[in-house]
């Protein structure tokens, strides 16, 4: 690899990134999370990640790699971590319709998976053409990456008191992702500020307990974890009742806080709503057959809760609409 000035070429590489469409930018030096390893150890052996389903227990795999980027990418100097907005101004889950399911906002669109990935794809190719050879991994919420973590390490924002990154400049409405690299970049400084303060409106609002703590998360609560990552037939019915008409996903905590008011509408067309997506009464989502729901949901987040998961949300959220 040639030689070049680690300061400028993260700047070109901040440049590029933008261009390609990312909103935020930053890299932190490839290195463990102690801080971090203990604190997820702690929320791990207190069974706080999902409920008695084992639905969550792939976040007690691959402790080593998640807390360590150099176990994931060998020689790995550099972590860039980006974000990009998904937040659409005027729109919000159920549409003010009282009998329509909600769905979070960050499904409304294509997968972001998909999106990001290749974004990163075209910044990896833009570094490896600059640098002459560079190894590394794109990284989307879909391997043990810690991805709020790095975000903050990279100067990108704060994790906030209802566990999201927040940043001073879009709000939490944003999707995470990482390139993990064998190239020496100079790194961004950390994010030091906590800026929730004295607030405790995601806590409040939280209709399950789910936050039961500042900056802590009860899984076993969750709406999103019950009505995403959930395998079963059944909600749980000391909860099912306080879901309203969420049947996938919620985002409750982040309409709720104040850095919300920053949030920047996305420039991805990908993202913005399928036909009916925030405004279906939800009995007439539970009465879609296989093939309809999906050719609706093609390339789409919701398709991780399984046509038989979304059936059962929706009815849930229908009965919890008729009794509103």
């Amino acid at each position: 690899m040639p030689g070049y000035d680690p300061a400028r070429l993260a700047r070109d590489l901040k440049a590029e990134a933008r261009r390609i469409g990312f909103d935020g930018v930053g890299i932190a030096r490839a290195e463990k999370l102690d801080t971090e390893a203990r604190r997820l150890e702690a929320w791990l052996e207190a069974g706080r990640h999902g409920g008695s389903d084992g639905a969550m227990t792939w976040m007690e795999r691959n402790f080593d790699k998640r807390v360590d980027p150099r176990e994931l990418v060998p020689g790995a100097e550099s972590v860039v971590s980006v974000f990009v907005s998904y937040f659409q101004p005027g729109r919000r889950p159920g549409g003010g319709n009282a009998e329509a399911a909600k769905i979070s906002r960050y499904a409304w669109g294509d997968d972001y998976h998909d999106v990001l990935k290749e974004k990163l794809a075209e910044l990896f190719d833009w570094l490896d053409r600059r640098t002459g050879g560079a190894g590394g991994r794109a990284f989307v919420d879909s391997a043990p990456v810690l991805d709020k973590a790095w975000a903050q390490r990279a100067g990108l924002g704060w994790q906030g008191k209802n566990t999201n990154l927040l940043t001073r400049t879009h709000g939490s409405f944003v999707f995470l992702g990482e390139l993990i690299v064998d190239v020496p970049l100079e790194p961004d400084e950390p994010f030091r500020a906590d800026h929730c303060g004295s607030c405790t409106r995601c806590l409040d609002a939280c209709p399950t307990g789910a936050l039961d703590a500042p900056y802590q998360i009860d899984g076993s609560r969750c709406i999103s974890y019950w009505t995403i990552e959930h395998r079963g037939p059944d909600l749980p019915e000391d909860l099912a009742a306080e879901f309203g008409t969420w049947a996938f996903g919620c985002d409750i905590c982040q309409d709720v806080c104040p850095w919300t008011k920053f949030s920047q509408p996305t420039r991805d067309a990908r993202f913005l709503p399928r036909p009916g997506v925030t405004n279906t009464p939800a009995r007439e989502w539970a009465e879609i057959d296989v093939e309809a729901w999906r050719g609706r949901f093609r390339r789409s987040p919701v398709k991780r809760t399984k046509v038989e998961g979304f059936l059962r949300n929706m009815e849930n959220a229908a009965l919890n609409a008729d009794r509103a």
